[in-house]
């Protein structure tokens, strides 16, 4: 058993010599065991241990016996315990969350303030095989994306699983083996939580009925699942790292490059997207992806709700997700049905050649004082010509014989009022890529498709 979880750190590269090893500790089963085992491991692995338990203040009397149990066993072990009694029915009220995830919460909060007060600190929690079945059937009945399908991860961040190799069963054997105590703790024997249905009824009659041997199974298959799902989200942030756009509070694609992939790739280049703008993989399903991926079948303008207060936008030749209020403004800045602009920032290599697309333009970066905007012209716009001198955009209009109706719906890409390009016509000389440029903003209206009419 120690060889075992041993070899497992070591493949994942787990624990460092120095790192000290935070563990957090019920007192049952589980966490006894993997304090016990990391105990005996620390030496060779040069490591410090930690111990933290949190008191949920749920199981009255029960809970304190647990609290005093795991500051003896920390005594008896010499690993230094800290425990944190924590309000988790007052928290879960608060929060709308179960118990159960209000306790988890609370728990992980708990574990990170520990950890951070080490340079190296990390965590390790104990789940086990068992629990890694009972994650990926939980998920999939959830309707989990690949991601979830896979299962726990042995390192996640600075959080550790090292007995993700291990069973149950070949847990308590290690305890009666070494005569072990631990704590039972009551709530696991309640069916009001979700995994424990599936710990006490749906795995056991899938063992018992369908195959022993489908625990393993169901770990294996979440296995080859997490190769697929990491493979796949690679894919994906290589498509995004080539063709993303990016503002603030938005990120878009174009609607031409989604629909080239396969429909499995167009998953993850959204479920990223999604990430990306809302920080977090929690709560959002392939439903939510669903949604975002219809968008492509709609018109223009078509729009669905997402978590986190994001929004799901088609414009004419994108693909966006924004917060709520971005949206409302960049809708307003959209009633003249121009398309949005591509951006595209990169280092200059000297006398590299400069593209003569009308409707593609580079610009010296560092020349660009404000925020760029596109809209129609203003009073006080100018450009600047190649004597240096000032010309307005209306003197600029005259001369070019632009049919006065006409002037209002040519856009302009402005740093304030100077303009740095009117779209399909000419670009400023002070913005223009010389030897001296360092960064190139390359800026691209749709292709010419919807430009400069």
């Amino acid at each position: 058993m120690q060889k075992r979880v041993q070899d497992f750190i070591r493949k994942h590269r787990m624990i460092e010599e120095g790192d000290v090893v935070v563990t957090a500790l019920s007192g049952g089963a589980d966490s006894v065991c993997l304090l016990h085992l990391l105990t005996v491991l620390r030496k060779e692995l040069g490591m410090e241990l930690r111990a933290v338990h949190v008191h949920h203040g749920i199981r009255g009397e029960e809970a304190d016996r647990d609290a005093a149990y795991v500051q003896k066993l920390c005594r008896d072990l010499n690993v230094p315990c800290l425990v944190v009694q924590k309000d988790v029915p007052g928290f879960a009220k608060e929060q709308g969350v179960s118990l159960e995830e209000g306790g988890r919460i609370l728990r992980y909060e708990v574990l990170r303030e520990e950890a951070k007060r080490y340079p190296s600190g990390k965590i390790a929690v104990a789940h086990h095989r068992d629990d890694q079945a009972e994650t990926i059937l939980h998920n999939l009945f959830r309707g989990s994306s690949l991601k979830g399908l896979g299962g726990m991860s042995p390192v996640r961040g600075n959080i550790l699983r090292p007995l993700l190799c291990v069973s149950r069963k070949e847990i308590l054997e290690y305890l009666e083996k070494n005569g072990i105590e631990y704590c039972e703790d009551s709530t696991n024997l309640s069916e009001e939580y979700t995994r424990n249905k599936l710990r006490h009824r749906i795995i056991p009659m899938a063992v018992s009925e369908v195959n022993q041997g489908a625990v393993e199974h169901i770990v294996r298959a979440g296995d080859m699942v997490a190769q697929a799902d990491a493979y796949l989200a690679k894919t994906a942030c290589l498509i995004l790292s080539q063709h993303e756009i990016c503002r603030q509070g938005r990120i878009g694609i174009d609607s031409s490059v989604l629909e080239k992939q396969e429909p499995v790739v167009q998953n993850y280049v959204v479920m990223e997207m999604l990430y990306r703008i809302s920080g977090s993989r929690r709560d959002i399903t392939f439903c939510h992806v669903e949604q975002v991926l219809g968008l492509l079948e709609k018109e223009t303008g078509a729009r669905t709700d997402l978590p986190y207060g994001l929004v799901g936008r088609k414009t004419y030749a994108q693909l966006w997700i924004e917060d709520k209020k971005i949206c409302k403004v960049v809708e307003e800045t959209e009633k003249n049905h121009w398309p949005e602009p591509v951006y595209t920032l990169f280092s200059y290599e000297k006398h590299e050649e400069i593209p003569q697309n009308q409707y593609t333009k580079w610009f010296d970066y560092d020349r660009i004082m404000g925020a760029l905007s596109v809209r129609s012209r203003e009073a006080g716009d100018y450009i600047t010509l190649k004597d240096g001198k000032r010309k307005t955009v209306k003197s600029f209009m005259i001369d070019e014989k632009i049919p006065r109706q006409k002037r209002d719906n040519i856009p302009l890409l402005t740093d304030g009022s100077h303009v740095l390009w009117i779209v399909g016509y000419r670009i400023s000389e002070y913005y223009k890529v010389t030897d001296k440029t360092k960064q190139v903003l390359q800026v691209k209206m749709d292709g010419g498709r919807n430009c400069g009419r």
